[in-house]
């Protein structure tokens, strides 16, 4: 058994997976997940877990190259923006339409479902090189 960090065994398992440059989603309780991309469900009620309690407890084990989010959270969601960029110190955050974002989830190796209502609140990671952790 796991002595520290993610004990969610799906979780675990996808970040262990995960090579350079490959994408994990983190999203609110309202993105559309891709019937054809692996769904990691951690929704319990309205805001459990939120979705940076999620975001923080995956960058406690994955190296993040960089991170895309929609550039409507900016506008729409200031709090969330202002979250991310205070937890991703350092890491190019790109900014691209809700419409594209969508798109590019399909390509994710797994999207992680949290229990956030904010809109927008979701974000595709970009793995980074061993030993290079920019996050």
């Amino acid at each position: 058994m796991k002595k520290v960090g993610i004990i969610n065994q799906p979780i675990s398992a996808v970040i262990s997976e995960l090579g350079h440059t490959d994408t994990l989603t983190i999203a609110d309780a309202g993105l559309p997940i891709p019937a054809s991309t692996r769904r990691i469900d951690l929704a319990l009620t309205a805001g459990v877990p939120s979705f940076v309690q999620t975001l923080q407890a995956i960058l406690e084990e994955l190296f993040v190259e960089r991170a895309i989010v929609a550039e409507e959270m900016k506008a729409v969601s200031p709090q969330i923006f202002a979250a991310v960029e205070q937890i991703l110190v350092g890491v190019p955050i790109e900014l691209v339409p809700h419409v594209s974002f969508k798109e590019q989830t399909a390509d994710s190796r797994a999207i992680i479902r949290s229990g956030e209502f904010t809109p927008y609140a979701n974000i595709i990671l970009v793995a980074g090189a061993w030993g290079f952790d920019l996050g």
